[in-house]
């Protein structure tokens, strides 16, 4: 009889208790469902429609939530959780059909690339010179917000340390935890200050200046730990780890930094990077993803590592962050939140125990308590008022994508199963879609905007300078702003006090930076920046004497750069901030607008007007159509400028406006008032202030034959712009109308469906439209609205 040896039967046995799976693997491609195939069946298929799905009910969640003002990475892992075994995950049909294990695989493949590019470009947007600008009282704040937190979480950790799961109990486990909360997350908190527009503000600023620092002490955290959970294994694998870390950073530091300036150097001045490096360099995430993969170090550590060390902003990072930023956030990240609601299940969780989850769960609620109350104190003591203290406290416990990758790592690591896991990313959730609207509730950053005094030209003191804050986005803006100042008639009697204020769009880089050039050891390295201030600069030393010249820089988002001007306008108390607005395409064809969104600048007058402190003109400069409406040829004798004024206080401040200009010799001023016809619709202390305005402005300038008066009455709208059509000629060069505050609603009868450029006024929107036919260039005036408890007054 043969007899098996021992081994073979060792391996029969083992065999026997494993389950086997054979799966089909399909073809990419079905030949069509009128061949009776199920799409489903076929990979192609099926990963677009997981896309599909997983996008789709974010963004319905997203609308859904949005009157409870949430941000948008509450909606995203929401819809993760919707598609994970959860909710629709509970169907076996569902599952079976659009999750099976082999497109699992896939998801979470992708899911992890999506969190990597994710910290790649979170670490290009990071600008690490923040912490060597940082102050005292970010430096303490960003201290006490780490170290007191993880004190207190250690402390109650080792307190619950006997009720905790083994791995968890280690100390290893609970530092991690300790830490985690201790740390802030930069790349959250820019996502959600971006969607409350509070980049530019006070305290966003701040918060941004504590998360990096937080950040760099996170990095070094999170080295840490790795290497204490590598020694629990043995000391050899910790030091092999501490080693390979320590060549990786070297590594980044020296060559792929060298690297990086060679290319900046490489790149033309004003020019994007060549699309060659972007692709290397995005291809090289990928390369350190292996590579901290393969040493044992956490995926996502590489990516961030290496997005550090790429120079951000303009011209690299900011050519990196537009050329994928669309795909990262909109593409692969749908699937790394699938891969959070695959993993997430709350049926788990409830079979698993309160038991087993009070210990972290008291851990994780003490965290974020004493992160606020660490937060919220520090800034106390360094004169923060009680509100804004508290709204940095929660801004700072914000939580999102980084967090639930740490998560991740956990489990990779055994310290934490699928139902700690759910409680963790419900608790990232809760906390994030709580602390985002008190944020808003708390800190309002257009609060000290919201003066109390006049800041117009009409109540300018005579002899007194105007400030004027001036807005430039592009050197196509120069020519008409200065043009418009030169006509502005600056004098000995009217001094001008500029302060220019260039705009660049904050791409490539997460934190607003505002640059005041009289305080700059040496010039900004930007070629449009320098023709932009030498402009300026020729024209203010032409005429030291009455004009002086303060410039500054601000890189901002857009969305927010609005509060850049305010703030400038507040801080130096102007009394007129003059906005160019965007042009559009000069070719249109007729019956649409000569303005157009362009930069996007329209929302930024919109939000400019609705909170600056002081008045607001708004220029369309039409000067390339036909001519710079303000010419120095010794053969051009006068610049012919019509003034609409069809009363109301903007209409009075345009008005005093043009005063200024009829000074001007070169200046050749047609003042247009508009009336109803018996007084109809007169408001009376409207009526009033109109007049005494209009009659001081003519007994001024009765004797100036450079100044013509006109009065036209009407009896709605169609006439009144019949009226203003009838003074557009050739001959004129710039038309001045106040926007829209007192208007008699009889001259605008039957105009409120005009156009689009809301910021602009009836009016203002007409004669700058192509249908008005004019190629004049024009001056929209809207005088400071009084603010008391944040709702407008009455004119004094």
């Amino acid at each position: 009889m043969k007899v098996e040896p021992d081994t073979s039967l060792h391996v029969k046995q083992i065999l026997s208790r494993i389950k086997i799976i054979c799966q089909k693997i399909n073809t990419p491609h079905p030949l069509g469902v009128f061949y009776g195939e199920n799409p489903f069946d076929y990979s192609f298929s099926l990963i677009s429609f997981q896309i599909i799905l997983i996008i789709l009910i974010s963004r319905i969640i997203r609308l859904l939530l949005k009157p409870l003002k949430q941000p948008k990475i509450v909606s995203d892992i929401l819809g993760g959780i919707i598609i994970g075994p959860s909710v629709l995950g509970q169907s076996p049909t569902f599952t079976r059909t659009l999750f099976p294990e082999n497109a699992v695989f896939l998801v979470q493949n992708v899911g992890i690339m999506g969190f990597m590019y994710f910290l790649f470009l979170a670490g290009v947007k990071m600008d690490l010179n923040l912490v060597r600008k940082s102050g005292r009282k970010h430096m303490w704040t960003a201290m006490i917000g780490v170290i007191v937190p993880a004190i207190v979480v250690a402390m109650v950790g080792a307190v619950l340390q006997s009720s905790m799961d083994k791995e968890l109990g280690r100390v290893s486990g609970i530092g991690a935890v300790a830490t985690n909360l201790a740390l802030t997350s930069f790349p959250v908190i820019y996502l959600v200050l971006k969607e409350l527009n509070l980049l530019s503000s006070e305290v966003g600023r701040m918060a941004l200046a504590v998360a990096v620092i937080g950040d760099l002490l996170g990095i070094f955290v999170i080295i840490i730990f790795e290497a204490l959970k590598q020694g629990e294994f043995s000391t050899q694998s910790a030091l092999w780890y501490s080693v390979s870390t320590a060549i990786i950073w070297v590594f980044f530091v020296i060559p792929v930094r060298r690297v990086m300036a060679w290319i900046v150097r490489r790149t033309p001045e004003g020019k994007p990077a060549d699309q060659g490096f972007v692709i290397l360099i995005l291809l090289g995430v990928l390369v350190m993803g292996f590579f901290t993969d393969m040493f044992g170090i956490a995926i996502a550590n590489g990516s961030l590592w290496f997005g550090l060390v790429v120079p951000d902003g303009p011209p690299l990072g900011a050519t990196i962050v537009e050329k994928s930023e669309t795909i990262v956030m909109e593409i692969l990240m749908p699937f790394a939140f699938a891969f959070i609601g695959l993993c997430t299940n709350v049926v788990s969780m409830a079979s698993y125990g309160w038991s087993g989850l009070a210990p972290l769960f008291t851990m994780f609620i003490v965290g974020y308590i004493s992160k606020i109350g660490s937060v919220w104190m520090s800034a106390l003591y360094f004169d923060m008022p009680m509100k804004e203290s508290l709204a940095l406290g929660l801004i700072l416990n914000l939580r999102g994508q980084f967090e639930i990758l740490i998560y991740i790592h956990w489990m990779d690591k055994r310290i934490i199963g699928i139902p700690m896991f759910t409680m963790l990313v419900i608790l990232t959730v809760l906390v994030t879609a709580i602390c985002t609207p008190l944020i808003g509730k708390l800190y309002n950053p257009t609060r000290p905007y919201m003066v109390n005094r006049r800041r117009t030209i009409q109540h300018n003191p005579p002899g007194k300078e105007l400030r004027t804050v001036i807005c430039i986005f592009d050197e196509e803006n120069v020519a008409g702003l200065i043009d418009l100042l030169e006509v502005s008639y600056p004098t000995h009697n009217n001094p001008f006090s500029i302060y220019g204020l260039h705009l660049v769009d904050l791409v490539g880089r997460a934190t607003p930076v505002f640059i005041d050039h009289d305080k700059l050891d040496e010039p900004l390295k930007y070629t449009e920046h320098e023709t932009i201030y030498n402009a300026f600069k020729i024209y203010q030393e032409a005429r030291r004497d009455f004009v002086k010249l303060h410039f500054f820089t601000a890189f901002a988002a857009k969305r927010t750069m609005y509060q850049d001007i305010c703030e400038l306008a507040l801080s130096s108390k102007a009394s007129l901030i003059i906005l160019p607005f965007e042009k559009g395409m000069l070719d249109a064809p007729p019956r649409t607008e000569i303005v157009r969104h362009g930069h996007g600048t329209q929302s930024i007058s919109s939000n400019v007007i609705a909170h600056a402190p002081c008045s607001v003109g708004i220029l369309i400069d039409k000067g390339h159509v036909r001519k710079p409406f303000m010419l120095h040829n010794i053969g051009q004798t006068f610049n012919n400028y019509v003034m609409l004024f069809l009363g109301g206080a903007d209409a009075r401040e345009a008005l005093t406006y043009a005063d200024r200009m009829a000074m001007n010799p070169e200046v050749s001023l047609l003042v247009v008032r508009v009336l109803a016809y018996n007084d109809e619709g007169n408001n009376e202390l409207e009526k009033k202030l109109d007049d005494g305005v209009v009659t001081s402005f003519w007994v001024k300038n009765e004797k100036n034959e450079r100044v013509i008066y006109r009065e036209v009455v009407v009896r709605n709208g169609e006439e009144t712009l019949a009226a203003i059509q009838a003074f557009n000629n050739s001959a004129n060069d710039l038309w001045i109308v106040g926007r829209k505050q007192g208007i008699n609603s009889v001259i605008l009868q039957g105009l409120s469906n005009w156009g689009e450029n809301h910021e602009l006024g009836v009016i203002g929107d007409y004669i700058a439209s192509l249908d008005f036919g004019s190629t004049a260039s024009v001056l929209v005036i809207h005088q400071q609205v009084m603010r008391g408890q944040g709702m407008p007054t009455s004119e004094s």
